[in-house]
């Protein structure tokens, strides 16, 4: 076996970020706390931090699913960040990392994928997923990998 294989996906992990039984995704019932408040999913989180609007931001944080608090975050409104979009994946990566840190079966899941790619399988995603021709950014997967790296940095400095 080659150290180096050929990038050809088979050894990828392709995952979805809306599955709430997979505990990398942000759906994924696993509540932190962060900003001074406790979120329920990472999905919460990601969506409230949209908006600039303390009440809008409230009504997505206490949504009763992370599918609905998915709605209230693709609703556009005035009250949407400026910065959104250079913003986006730190948020989702803070988001993430402080789960993991919160969560240390989670951060042992997210290592023990190894050097794996992981991959978002959406076929409609092309930033945050791999997309239908798999030529989208795959952000979500790359945030995962950065933490997972973050994680392993953290190990080894405990050792």
């Amino acid at each position: 076996m080659s150290l180096f294989p050929a990038d050809n996906g088979e050894n990828d992990l392709f995952i979805s970020r809306t599955d709430s039984d997979n505990p990398l995704g942000t759906h994924a019932s696993f509540s932190f706390e962060l900003e001074g408040k406790v979120w329920p999913t990472v999905e919460h989180y990601f969506q409230s931090m949209k908006f600039t609007d303390e009440n809008r931001q409230e009504k997505v944080r206490v949504a009763a699913t992370p599918a609905l608090a998915g709605k209230l975050g693709r609703k556009r409104h005035k009250s949407l960040r400026r910065d959104w979009k250079q913003v986006r994946e730190t948020v989702m990566t803070r988001g993430v990392y402080v789960r993991c840190r919160t969560h240390p079966e989670l951060a042992e899941e997210l290592l023990n994928t190894g050097d794996q790619k992981i991959v978002e399988n959406s076929n409609f995603d092309y930033f945050w997923g791999c997309g239908r021709d798999r030529r989208g950014e795959n952000r979500y997967g790359k945030v995962l990998m950065n933490v997972r790296s973050k994680l392993r940095e953290e190990q080894a400095e405990n050792l």
